[in-house]
């Protein structure tokens, strides 16, 4: 039967909910062998889905295994997802400032596969978090202090691990209706009632046309919204590095100084937008108010309250955070910066040590960047470009040739591109 379900897929023709059901079902109790599974991925591919097709194949992935039930949980429960991007500690921003105005967030993330760590990984910098936790501490932490953040349990959408991991070694990675529902099966299964997605569009994302971020964000806000769950697509600037570091405790560092009002202003108000989403659609106030308020606790300063209360529940030490010693690199040139090499960059600091290549291989926390210019920024010669924090010894000029230095500033670009829902 499934040599017959490729076939139809491969001429086009639209599968079943029964045919996509019995392909995953029978993928994940190991009755499909990879080869199969390998050329049906390929047909998805080259051949496309209708979108009755992808929320039939994220439906099929998400009855592989367990759902997460928060209905013990009172209000509201929004969650927030980005499609990833160089320097992205957003989560560690927008989750306590969004918490800090009652919003309930319980949220499941996981380990980095590319260039830099995870949110799971970025986490386990801090000494002491502890990223697992039993269900019963989960659901009591959200009704404690609003928020809660852990690794994703080991029986949350099986079918997703095991064609995620196919798909990297088989070259289906690129593939919408697959990202969609890889997507979509986990925040289904992770049981909030409201979903934010951020997805990242640019030089240094999965997506780098809008056409296409576009195209996957409809695909995604459609599936939860046909799943009962409202749910809103936030398309996000990802040409360039977010924030001031790119590092797991450099990042961690980084959000704390952006929760003190001393962050990136293009970070800081891409943090504000994602949070004032998700108070927006939790307490069904406009998007303006949302803003409002979440501006006000960024300045006052209960975001940062909030974001230390959460480390010290999960048995974190900010104070104990720790950093490799620094290479400085300088300009030696003047004029404005007009384009940093995202992927190169992001290459190099996976290359510290900061990210993986394999799913076994070690990260260092305390390696990456800290980059003290950025677009459009007045430099003159010999001023800091940037600190790399490596214990090994590097060729300083890969680092200085990141940047692009040009007489004249370049055109101002928008941070929100668009927003779905």
């Amino acid at each position: 039967m499934i040599k017959d379900i490729i076939n139809k897929k491969e001429n086009r023709l639209e599968l079943t909910k029964e045919e996509i059901e019995y392909v995953i079902n029978n993928y994940v109790n190991d009755s499909i062998l990879d080869e199969d599974m390998t050329l049906f991925l390929n047909a998805i591919t080259n051949n496309g889905m209708t979108i009755e097709e992808t929320y039939n194949l994220t439906i099929a992935m998400l009855n592989s295994g367990d759902k997460i039930d928060l209905s013990s949980i009172e209000g509201i429960k929004v969650d927030k997802h980005s499609t990833g991007g160089i320097g992205d500690k957003t989560t560690f921003v927008v989750l306590p400032l969004a918490a800090s105005l009652g919003v309930k967030i319980a949220k499941m993330s996981g380990r980095g596969l590319g260039y830099t760590g995870g949110t799971i990984d970025k986490l386990e910098s801090i000494p002491g978090f502890k990223t697992t936790i039993t269900n019963e501490e989960f659901i009591k932490e959200v009704n404690d202090i609003n928020m809660a953040l852990v690794s994703q349990t080991e029986n949350l959408v099986p079918a997703d691990k095991k064609i995620y991991a196919l798909r990297d070694v088989t070259g289906n990675v690129e593939s919408i209706p697959l990202i969609a529902s890889s997507i979509m099966s986990k925040k289904l299964a992770s049981g909030s009632d409201k979903i934010v997605l951020d997805v990242k569009v640019g030089k240094g994302a999965f997506m780098k046309s809008i056409d296409d971020a576009r195209n996957l964000a409809r695909i995604m806000v459609d599936i939860g919204n046909k799943h009962g769950k409202e749910t809103i697509a936030i398309l996000t600037n990802m040409d360039y590095p977010l924030g001031n570091a790119v590092g797991n405790s450099l990042e961690v560092i980084d959000a704390i100084k952006t929760l003190e009002g001393k962050g990136n202003k293009n970070f800081t108000n891409l943090c504000i937008i994602l949070a004032s989403y998700m108070v927006s659609i939790a307490r069904s106030i406009s998007i303006e108010d949302a803003i409002d308020l979440v501006k006000q606790n960024l300045y006052n300063g209960k975001g940062l309250e909030k974001f230390r209360e959460f480390v010290k529940y999960q048995g974190g030490d900010l104070s104990k955070i720790e950093t490799c010693k620094c290479v400085e690199i300088y300009s030696d040139k003047s004029g404005y910066l007009t384009d940093i090499d995202t992927m190169k960059l992001a290459e190099l600091v996976r290359d510290l040590g900061a990210g993986r290549k394999n799913k076994e291989d070690t990260i260092d926390h305390a390696v990456g960047v800290e980059i003290f210019k950025h677009i459009n920024d007045k430099v003159e010669v010999n001023d800091l470009l940037l600190k790399v924090y490596t214990s090994k010894e590097i060729n300083e000029s890969d680092y200085s040739n990141l940047f692009t230095i040009s007489n004249n500033k370049r055109e101002e670009e928008k941070i929100v591109l668009g927003i779905i829902k």
